[in-house]
């Protein structure tokens, strides 16, 4: 039985097998040896590190992304290791780096950079510091390579330490040279440290989003970041090619205005005139840009990139992978069961084609504008709608899908918030089996009922009593109602990173 068919059992009131608990989880596509899609994990082009820790007031530096490995490389490692461990440790920097950015680690909270250089948090960079020709050459082989584990597509955060001074668990460098010493090759040394269900994608595209022709032509209609970073380019383009065309809105949907100004583009520089970005075309995009902002000039390319964060910031698009986009896809599903017009959609965590057809269809049904784009009106109404239908049911009868932290702290607040809903049935349903903590009602806003839960529940797990829930209290939270939810079955997996 599946999940649509465990809900459509609650209406009509037949048994639920106990097997349905072994078959709630979100299903991750099963990307290796392929390697996930392109507009999904790329190897961005430039990365901005922050020079200092998170909170503290210091320089930020954008450098080609294939630079910062070999500066992390020369700064973390020793050119006489043994190639291996070389080998070894220059994919944990890798994959170290593409999660920070993948995930928008630092930038989802509100900083403007991926990384930082101190290694308490993430890795060491010396900006212009000199570099090793060995080390070089292998970082210029492997640098589009990144270790993931079996089942999930982002890469992992590969976290490390010398092994002597300093102890993790993670890999250690310096047992690495001797299990290199030992014979083993780069991906066994990795597996010594992170277990055998890890892989090395190889491989991957190069260009950060929007930057690697996504295999299909863009066209009238369709919606994604990638379209985003084209309209921002031709819009640049379009300062010294003023026969182009502002585009406007600048939103990720190919509308009139894209249409228009890639028509005019595709004129001037002599393609087949279509209206439509095939790979002809994208790539020219990308050169003319490349030629007009003098893309040598960091400040140039760290401009577009602010600019798409900011756009993003408030709406969804095709190729996100932020927290919200699971919850997105859950509400999606409870509708698909209400409304023949909506499919029923998989928990990818990943925005991905089908989740972009489901939201269309929604709003078609509901009278919107169908650009499949999730921005405020839609998102307002996906979940007002959603909590209409959610309020029918009782806490036993819903299985939540595993929602990473999305890099909010959750207090005291009249306004309705997804992710405070999420937190009150998972209370809702501890509360069943824990009866100390208060149940709460399930409506969206952190009211006194939602923190007096909060804080028993907090003081039960030993956590600090604060009433919020920060990112500790959010995990705990996660992992007891997994715990409890899924008690005696095989239990979902337990992320999606």
């Amino acid at each position: 039985m599946t999940f649509l068919s465990f809900l459509n059992s609650l209406q009509t009131n037949e048994q639920v097998p106990e097997q349905i608990l072994e078959q709630v989880p979100e299903q991750i596509p099963q990307e290796i040896p392929g390697g996930p899609p392109a507009y999904f994990v790329t190897i961005p082009e430039f990365i901005t590190v922050h020079l200092g820790y998170p909170d503290q007031e210091a320089e930020n530096v954008t450098v080609p992304f294939v630079d910062y490995i070999k500066n992390v490389a020369a700064s973390e490692l020793y050119p006489t290791w043994p190639e291996n461990a070389l080998r070894a440790n220059i994919h944990a920097i890798v994959s170290v780096a593409l999660n920070r950015i993948v995930l928008e680690w630092y930038r989802s909270r509100g900083y403007n950079f991926d990384i930082t250089n101190t290694t308490q948090y993430d890795q060491a960079f010396v900006y212009n510091r000199g570099t090793y020709e060995n080390i070089n050459e292998i970082v210029d082989e492997i640098f589009n390579q990144y270790v993931v584990r079996e089942g999930q597509v982002i890469p992992l955060f590969t976290t490390f330490c010398d092994g002597r001074v300093s102890l993790c668990d993670g890999l250690h460098q310096w047992g690495s040279v001797d299990l290199a010493n030992e014979g083993y090759t780069p991906i066994e040394i990795l597996r010594y440290y992170f277990g055998n269900d890890i892989s090395i994608v190889t491989n991957v595209p190069v260009g950060g989003i929007g930057l690697t022709y996504p295999g299909e032509p863009l066209k009238l209609g369709d919606s994604s970041l990638v379209i985003l970073r084209q309209q921002l380019g031709l819009n640049r383009i379009s300062n010294n090619f003023p026969a182009i065309p502002k585009i406007t809105p600048v939103d990720g949907f190919f509308g009139q205005s894209t249409e228009d100004a890639v028509m005019e583009f595709q004129k001037i520089f002599n393609l087949p005139v279509t209206g439509i970005i095939d790979q002809a075309t994208f790539y020219k995009i990308r050169q003319i840009y490349v030629a007009v902002t003098k893309l040598a000039e960091l400040a140039a390319v760290g401009s577009i990139y602010e600019e798409v964060y900011e756009i993003t910031r408030e709406i969804l698009l095709q190729g996100d992978i932020r927290p919200r986009v699971v919850f997105l896809q859950y509400i999606l599903e409870i509708l698909s069961l209400f409304y023949e017009t909506i499919p029923a959609v998989a928990y990818t965590g990943i925005f991905d084609e089908p989740t972009r057809q489901d939201v269309i269809e929604f709003q078609k049904t509901m009278g919107l504008q169908p650009t499949g784009i999730v921005d405020d009106e839609t998102w307002n109404l996906l979940f007002n709608t959603f909590l209409g239908i959610i309020d029918t049911l009782q806490p036993e009868m819903i299985f939540l899908p595993y929602i990473r932290y999305p890099g909010i702290d959750y207090g005291r607040s009249d306004e309705v918030q997804p992710g405070v809903f999420v937190i009150q049935q998972m209370l809702s349903y501890i509360s069943l089996v824990i009866p100390s903590i208060p149940t709460v009602p399930t409506n969206g806003i952190f009211d006194d009922a939602t923190e007096e839960s909060v804080i028993a529940f907090q003081n039960m797990f030993g956590l600090e009593p604060t009433g919020v829930v920060d990112e500790a209290t959010w995990n705990e939270l996660e992992r007891v109602y997994r715990e409890q939810r899924f008690s005696g079955v095989t239990a979902p997996p337990q992320e999606i990173i």
